[in-house]
């Protein structure tokens, strides 16, 4: 988790690590290079590596500045302060905002409009916890301390305000869960639960 203090070599490692990811999720990018040189949804995770980087060694106010630029260059915010994990991609990126109390876990993917934010509440944890492996798809809204479960997908423009299980698929306003990826009997079989609550085992 980059909450750590990590090295100047470490928080390189972090943002190639970012690159790399990034590039095995878009099809279109021919290289890592591509993605470093155009891909502006790389560049948010980029400014905002190193901006938490200075954030947790006390130079609070440069962090905040340097997001600010970030928001206005990019179209998207995410706080120096949230804790996000390794190999982070945000696809597209316009429109990201990630409040200043979110953690993230590793090989998270998120897509362009996404929110991670607070329902109001002031002081303490007010911001969601995604787990590892988590997608959240464009335009959606996670908002509270409310946790995403591992390997959990959130479905373009939900709306999310209670804790998502692991491994499961969320879509709707408010959100509900419409699928779980992994049947606890049969490794590759899943589960499918219709809007009135009725479900029935399929193949993966």
């Amino acid at each position: 988790m980059s909450g750590e203090k990590n090295s100047w070599s470490e928080l390189r490692s972090l943002i190639r690590e970012d690159a790399e990811a990034a590039f095995a999720r878009d099809p279109s990018a021919g290289s890592v290079s591509d993605v470093t040189r155009f891909s502006v949804g790389f560049r948010i995770v980029r400014a905002y590596r190193r901006q938490h980087w200075l954030y947790e060694r006390g130079h609070r106010t440069l962090a905040l500045w340097l997001a600010k630029r970030s928001r206005m260059r990019y179209g998207a915010e995410i706080h120096p302060a949230a804790r996000i994990g390794r190999r982070f991609t945000v696809d597209h990126g316009i429109g990201v905002v990630v409040g200043g109390t979110t953690i993230i876990g590793d090989d998270c993917l998120m897509y362009q409009g996404a929110t991670l934010g607070m329902t109001g509440k002031h002081g303490g944890k007010r911001h969601p916890t995604l787990g590892n492996g988590v997608l959240v798809g464009a335009g959606s809204i996670l908002l509270g301390a409310i946790t995403v479960g591992d390997g959990a997908y959130v479905g373009a423009g939900s709306v999310v305000v209670d804790n998502v299980p692991p491994n499961t698929t969320v879509v709707g306003n408010p959100a509900r869960v419409v699928r779980t990826h992994v049947c606890p009997l049969v490794s590759d079989m899943v589960r499918v639960t219709d809007d009135f609550g009725k479900s029935w085992v399929m193949e993966a």
